[in-house]
């Protein structure tokens, strides 16, 4: 690369409307367009996964809905970062970045607050019964008349559990506090410590779904983790308890929940994720009144987009001086010389950030 080469960013196709208009103009680019060194433009995917060919001359790579997989790493070894808008990676081949040496960057920053807040929306909404009240009221005098026949749940004294206590497990207690809860979690990889700041009882796997009256999924997509909510452990859960995923949506087997729900096993629960995404038309989860979906949209909001985008925009200038980013879903690139080299390289030609 020559060393007067600008530092090129593409931003996945996704990011931009049919008719070129930004999608979620919250994520504020401006950084990018003030800085001389930085070139940048969309780069759209082929079927919905972004080709090698068309990344060829970019540095760095956000990517929002795109699939990236081994042959969307271009063969001329330049691209650096891809800067997933989010915390997912799940539709990321990061075994194949780290051996090609690209940082995988994720955005916990940027959602952390913004899910724990979805989450506790969907708390509140279970305990209050509000979908169901809603309706009473829309449906006139005789419905509005039954509203004693729908009392909500109070929730002092009652469990909070959480499958995961990381970025966002964590937080949700946090946000929380104020509720006067039973707190409860199972993370194996977990760092004690956490669970004392949050005032969280650590607890197995069983135990969590055993003795939780609301329940929340906080975990990545994995092979350990796919239909981590299964029939076996749904039947341990109480049958006033209340399942809430807004991780991914194979962490729950879906057949199994809408048995477990239709037969009374749960009382209900809120998802904002599927499996698939989007559910099909006939899916039975649709047609349940004890269930609230949201489109895999529910933390969406200006502030949680704007944060998100953030957090990239720092991963690629971390990068063009050659810093590693701080979040990275394989903070193992750093160990591959590969890696290090293109960062020498950024380092040589761009120097330091200012501070």
């Amino acid at each position: 690369m020559s060393t007067s080469a600008p530092f090129r960013v593409a931003l996945s196709g996704a990011f931009q409307t049919g008719a070129g208009e930004p999608v979620f103009p919250m994520f504020d680019l401006g950084p990018l367009g003030d800085d001389p060194n930085v070139e940048f433009c969309y780069v759209p995917g082929v079927d919905g996964r972004m080709t090698g060919e068309s990344l060829e001359d970019f540095d760095a790579l956000v990517l929002l809905l795109e699939t990236f997989d081994a042959g969307s790493i271009p063969a001329s070894d330049r691209l650096s970062l891809v800067a997933r808008f989010g915390v997912g990676f799940d539709t990321v081949d990061v075994s194949a970045c780290t051996a090609a040496g690209i940082a995988v960057g994720i955005t916990p920053n940027g959602v952390r607050r913004p899910v724990a807040v979805a989450i506790l929306t969907f708390i509140l909404t279970l305990a209050g019964r509000l979908m169901v009240k809603d309706r009473l009221v829309r449906g006139g005098p005789e419905t509005f008349a039954l509203r004693s026949d729908h009392m909500g749940s109070g929730l002092i004294g009652k469990t909070l559990g959480s499958i995961g206590l990381g970025n966002i497990g964590a937080e949700v207690f946090r946000v929380a506090a104020p509720l006067g809860m039973r707190f409860i979690a199972h993370d194996p990889y977990i760092d004690p410590a956490v669970a004392r700041e949050v005032g969280v009882e650590l607890t197995d796997l069983e135990t969590v779904f055993r003795e939780s009256d609301f329940l929340t999924l906080n975990v990545p997509l994995s092979d350990e983790t796919r239909h981590l909510a299964n029939a076996e452990r749904l039947k341990l859960m109480k049958p006033s308890a209340y399942l809430i995923n807004t991780s991914r949506g194979p962490v729950v087997d879906p057949a199994a929940l809408a048995l477990a729900l239709e037969s009374g096993i749960i009382a209900g629960a809120g998802l904002d994720v599927f499996e698939p995404e989007p559910p099909a038309a006939d899916d039975p989860l649709l047609q349940m009144e004890n269930v609230i979906l949201t489109p895999h949209a529910l933390c969406w909001t200006d502030q949680c987009f704007a944060g998100i985008g953030a957090q990239d925009l720092e991963h690629v200038f971390a990068v063009k001086h050659g810093e590693t980013p701080l979040a990275l879903a394989n903070p193992e690139v750093t160990d591959e010389p590969a890696f290090q080299a293109k960062l020498a390289n950024y380092r040589a030609r761009f120097g330091a950030q200012s501070t």
